[in-house]
C-alpha cells in the first residue's frame, strides 16, 4: 500500500489519547463500560428478534440489523481506544488507519439507509396499515438491507480511492482518537483542498440530505395522522419518538464533523464520543424502554429462564 501512493509514513500517532495516569484509568473504565453496554444491549435486541417469534416482523428485522451495525460501528474505534490508553505508544499503522476509515464510512452509510428503511416502515404502518404486510414483505426488507450495504461500500470506496493515492511524507500526528478522511487529508504532502471538498460533498451532503429526507418523512406522517384523527397526534408521536431521537443522535454529530470544515478539537472529540459511544449504547435503551413489545419479549425470556431453573 505504501508503494502505491509513494508514502513514507508507516504509522500515525494519536495525540488525543495522551493524558495523566489518573485520567487514563478513568477513560479506560468509561470506555470499557460503554463498550460493554453497547455490546450487551444490542446483542439482547438481536437475540430477542431472532428467537422470539412475536418479534418476527419487518420493523424488528430492521431494528436487529441496526443493532448489528451499532456494534460494528463502535467496534471500529472503541476497542482500539482502550488498547491505546493501556499502551504507552499510541499509534495506528498506515494500513490500519485506512482500514478503520473504510469500516467507519461503510458502516455509517449502511446505517443511514437502514434509518430511511425504518422511516418507510413506520410510514407504511401508520399511513397504509391495510397494505403493510404486502408492502413490507420479507423480500422488501432483505432488499433494504442489501441496498444499505451496497450504498455503504460505494460511499466509502468513492472517497477511499482518492485518499489512498495521496503522498504522506510527514507529519504523522493526529489530534484525534481515530482516523478519518478530513483528519488524514490534512497530513498529506499536497494541496488537499479539493479532496476535502470531495469528502464534504460526499459525507457531509449525504448526511444532510438523508437527515432532511427523514425529517420530511416524519412531518408527512404526522400531517397524515393529524388529518385522519382530527388533530390527535399522541399515538403517532409515541410511535415515532424513538425513531426521531435515534435520527437526531446519529446525524447531528455527522453533519458537524463533515460539513464544518475545521471544527475545534474539543468539539470534534465530543462529537466523536456521541457518535461512536453514546448513540450506540442509547439505541437499545431507547427501543427497549419505549417499546411495549420488546418489554413483553424480555418478560417472556425471564419466564423461560425461571421455568428452566425449576426444571
Amino acid at each position: 500500500m505504501d508503494r502505491l501512493n509513494g508514502s513514507v509514513v508507516t504509522e500515525f500517532v494519536l495525540l488525543a489519547l495522551t493524558c495523566s495516569s489518573r485520567t487514563k484509568f478513568v477513560l479506560i473504565l468509561i470506555c470499557s463500560l460503554f463498550y460493554l453496554g453497547i455490546f450487551l444491549g444490542n446483542l439482547l435486541i438481536l437475540f430477542l428478534v431472532i428467537f422470539d417469534s412475536h418479534l418476527h416482523s419487518p420493523m424488528y428485522f430492521l431494528l436487529a440489523n441496526l443493532s448489528l451495525i451499532d456494534v460494528g460501528l463502535s467496534s471500529t474505534t472503541v476497542p482500539k481506544i482502550i488498547t491505546d490508553l493501556i499502551n504507552e505508544y499510541k499509534v495506528i499503522s498506515f494500513q490500519g488507519c485506512m482500514a478503520q476509515i473504510c469500516f467507519i464510512h461503510t458502516i455509517g452509510g449502511v446505517e443511514m439507509v437502514l434509518l430511511i428503511a425504518m422511516a418507510f416502515d413506520r410510514y407504511t404502518a401508520i399511513c397504509k396499515p391495510l397494505h403493510y404486510l404486502k408492502i413490507m414483505s420479507p423480500k422488501t426488507c432483505v432488499s433494504f438491507v442489501v441496498t444499505a450495504w451496497v450504498t455503504g461500500v460505494i460511499h466509502a470506496m468513492s472517497q477511499f480511492a482518492f485518499v489512498i493515492n495521496l503522498p504522506f511524507c510527514g507529519p504523522n500526528k493526529l489530534d484525534s482518537f481515530y482516523c478519518d478522511f478530513p483528519k488524514v487529508i490534512k497530513l498529506a504532502c499536497t494541496d488537499g483542498a479539493k479532496y476535502e471538498f470531495i469528502v464534504s460533498a460526499n459525507s457531509g451532503f449525504m448526511s444532510m440530505g438523508t437527515f432532511l429526507l427523514l425529517i420530511l418523512s416524519y412531518v408527512f406522517i404526522l400531517l397524515t395522522v393529524w388529518k385522519r384523527s382530527s388533530g390527535d397526534l399522541s399515538k403517532a408521536f409515541v410511535t415515532l419518538s424513538a425513531h426521531i431521537t435515534v435520527v437526531f443522535l446519529f446525524f447531528i454529530p455527522c453533519m458537524f464533523l463533515y460539513v464544518w470544515p475545521s471544527p475545534p478539537p474539543s468539539i470534534d472529540k465530543n462529537l466523536f464520543v456521541v457518535d461512536f459511544a453514546i448513540t450506540p449504547v442509547l439505541n437499545p435503551a431507547i427501543y427497549t424502554l419505549r417499546n411495549k413489545e420488546i418489554k413483553i419479549a424480555i418478560k417472556r425470556l425471564n419466564k423461560k429462564k425461571s421455568i428452566a431453573r425449576f426444571r
